[in-house]
């Protein structure tokens, strides 16, 4: 079928998800008043099918169902159908994907959802195939029983939406104690249960939580981490490296060009689902910085280099913002830009490709349907020492190999860039720029926080109120709970880094634009949506700590800091008592509250409230900037400020001091970076 023999309205759209779907014999309308109204105009059911770019199934159900002229023509004849791209309405994906998981217990992409002119959902399900399979009823078949079914049974489905858009109103508030939240209840006990719970899922052979398929889980990590800092417990600190070193030696991660894939369908990290998509790379770039800070370990930051290498050379527009994923798919196949056979690696190394096949695990018979992954079994410090080579060398010699690899890579067709630029997930690039400057000091990771913070501002703030989603100069899409929360997280960060007082007068101001229009009063936490957005049918508060931070516990992060910062009592209650009412959760299963779980430990042990203040002091700032202190909170001058309880009545001597406080008690100022350090493990 040629592409041109169809349009529909999709075409003016500038998601690359939607803009795929432009020219199927479809009738789609993008998520908006023109399809909901006719919908209620021609009393018919709407069919909503939700995905992303660098969906694989997506394509395939395009391709078996949206791109037949018969299954439109039933579509068409039957229903209003909508195409969303989850990335730019989460909103709307997080409602009816709750839906589909309260009706048939699962969920996941492709979401199809059927809804009544109402848009409350009925029905629903992920891939249908197109006859039927493996237990599953065709596309073909659901359709045509849902159109007889909306003639014949009308009362029925409409009061089954009505109990089930009921029902998503209730779960709303689903593991939330009301009431709750004396920091006197977080107790270093729970804390190390909340260790031991997830410790209890950890793979301890090859890394990582639970069974395949296993994602990343950057915040259970994290947490580990932190916990290590806090306990010197080696068990955590063990599980957390073991867990970054396998992900980063095995086929997850791009071993010629840097940069994670989404998650692995294998047990040992070797067979990636090969989408890149860039809140991982983000997420993982501020973990690896972790592991490089409390290690010094110089794989993780080889890592850290090669990854933020990789997104700024394939992801970065011409514009400053940056691009959201690849599509695991090129020319058709999953996986194809990515793998090589033995034969395709001798032919363009020669006498090198023994060598770089020993080391990337290469095989006549290959790792993956006949072709090979790369992979590293072992760190190349390992394998130098196996194998009595001299380090430097052979990375030298590796690297030019990879070179020429890369060189003959680039000559295949890349998999589908979606290149929306989403202000959440730029954010989070952000805080990777500046957690990664902090950690090595590069000042080139420094200008890329800031640039692209500018970018940002430039391009998604309308005066506070700012837009999701940008694309070809234009800003749109209300910003969600977890846009604000990531922006103003960056914003924390950049003033951490820089010492520049005025990031924190924005994340401040952005605070109370957020806890005026997202709050719910009753229980302290935020709903998703803007008050003012009338085109959901539930404003759901969102909890879990999923592939990306809750934006609520997030806020609960940037409410305690911005509390101390500007010594706001109200705002640091309110980040306890959210952390509060979902203690029994956070404790039972760290692992999908992670980001919940690092600050309750954090309020537990103590947050230190840190201040370097002195005219000379960019020396002691980058040393203590270097050094892994997890949830402090730190202001640095080069004077005394009374704009900020941390500052004010400081000595403003040549040389700097460190100011601690911890407890709601502070100590003797101290001039050496080590003297800090000594002060915190001794508190």
């Amino acid at each position: 079928m040629s592409s041109l023999k169809h349009t529909n309205r999709l075409a003016s759209e500038t998601s690359p998800y939607l803009l795929q779907h432009a020219h199927n014999p479809v009738n789609w309308f993008p998520w908006g008043e023109e399809a909901l109204a006719l919908a209620k105009s021609e009393d018919k059911p709407i069919l909503v099918s939700i995905g992303y770019a660098a969906c694989h199934w997506c394509h395939v159900m395009e391709h078996e169902s949206f791109e037949n002229e018969a299954v439109a023509a039933i579509m068409n004849q039957h229903f209003i159908n909508i195409k969303i791209d989850r990335e730019e309405r989460p909103d709307l994906d997080h409602i009816y994907m709750d839906a589909v998981q309260a009706m048939t217990g699962s969920g996941g992409w492709p979401l199809n959802v059927f809804l009544t002119p109402d848009a409350k959902p009925f029905y629903g399900g992920t891939y249908f195939p197109p006859i039927p399979a493996h237990g599953r009823a065709s596309w073909t078949e659901v359709l045509e029983g849902i159109a007889q079914s909306f003639k014949t049974r009308r009362e029925q489905i409409e009061s089954q939406a009505t109990n089930l858009t009921g029902h998503l109103e209730q779960s709303n508030s689903f593991g939330i104690q009301t009431g709750a939240g004396n920091p006197a209840q977080f107790t270093k006990e729970m804390v190390a249960e909340m260790a031991a719970n997830l410790l209890k899922t950890a793979d301890t052979e090859e890394g990582g939580f639970g069974r395949a398929p296993k994602f990343p889980q950057t915040f259970s990590i994290t947490f580990l981490l932190q916990h290590y800092f806090h306990t010197g417990n080696q068990a955590a600190l063990k599980q957390a490296l073991l867990s970054l070193d396998k992900m980063a030696g095995g086929g997850l991660y791009d071993q010629l060009q840097g940069g994670f894939a989404r998650y692995s369908t294998d047990a040992a990290w070797l067979v990636p689902h090969f989408e890149k998509m860039l809140y991982d790379n983000a997420l993982l770039v501020q973990v690896l910085c972790d592991a490089y800070q409390i290690t010094k370990d110089d794989h993780y930051k080889r890592i850290v280099e090669q990854t933020l290498g990789f997104i700024q050379h394939e992801w970065k527009t011409t514009e400053g913002g940056y691009c959201s994923a690849y599509d695991a798919d090129s020319e058709g196949e999953e996986g194809k830009y990515y793998v090589w056979t033995k034969a395709e690696v001798e032919a363009a190394l020669g006498t090198d490709a023994a060598l770089f096949c020993e080391y990337f695990d290469i095989t006549e018979e290959g790792n993956w349907e006949g072709v090979t992954i790369l992979n590293t079994p072992l760190k190349a410090g390992e394998f130098c020492k196996v194998h009595n080579l001299d380090e430097a060398s052979f990375r030298e010699s590796i690297g030019v190999s990879v070179a020429k690899l890369l060189a003959i890579r680039s000559q295949r067709i890349k998999p589908l860039l979606d290149d929306k630029i989403l202000l959440g997930w730029n954010a989070m690039l952000v805080q990777a720029f500046a957690k990664a400057y902090a950690a090595f000091g590069a000042k080139q990771y420094l200008t890329a926080a800031t640039e692209l913070m500018s970018f940002l501002e430039s391009k998604f703030d309308h005066k506070n109120e700012w837009k999701h989603s940008y694309k070809n100069g234009t800003a749109k899409i209300p910003a969600f709970l977890d846009d604000y929360a990531a922006v103003i997280k960056s914003y924390i960060l950049l003033q951490e880094i820089t010492g520049e007082g005025g990031y924190l007068v924005k994340a401040r101001d952005l605070t109370n634009w957020v806890v005026e229009h997202f709050s719910e009063p009753k229980t302290g936490y935020f709903f998703y949506t803007h008050a003012n957005q009338g085109d959901v049918i539930v404003r759901k508060k969102e909890v879990y700590d999923g592939a990306t931070p809750s934006g609520n516990a997030l806020m609960a992060h940037n409410l305690y800091y911005l509390g101390i910062v500007f010594n706001n009592s109200e705002w640091r209650e309110r980040s306890v008592a959210m952390v509060g009412g979902l203690q029994k959760v956070i404790l039972s299963y760290p692992g999908s509250f992670g980001v919940w779980a690092q600050l309750l430990q954090g309020i537990t042990y103590g947050i230190p409230e840190i201040a370097l203040v002195g005219s000379d002091h960019e020396k002691l700032h980058s040393e203590f900037l270097r050094t892994f202190i997890p949830l402090k909170v730190y202001q640095s001058a080069p004077r005394s400020n009374r704009s900020f309880p941390l500052l004010a009545e400081k000595s403003s001597n040549a040389t700097p001091q460190f100011y601690l406080c911890k407890h709601f008690v502070c100590y003797e100022p101290v001039n050496q970076t080590d003297m800090l350090i000594r002060m915190l493990k001794d508190l």
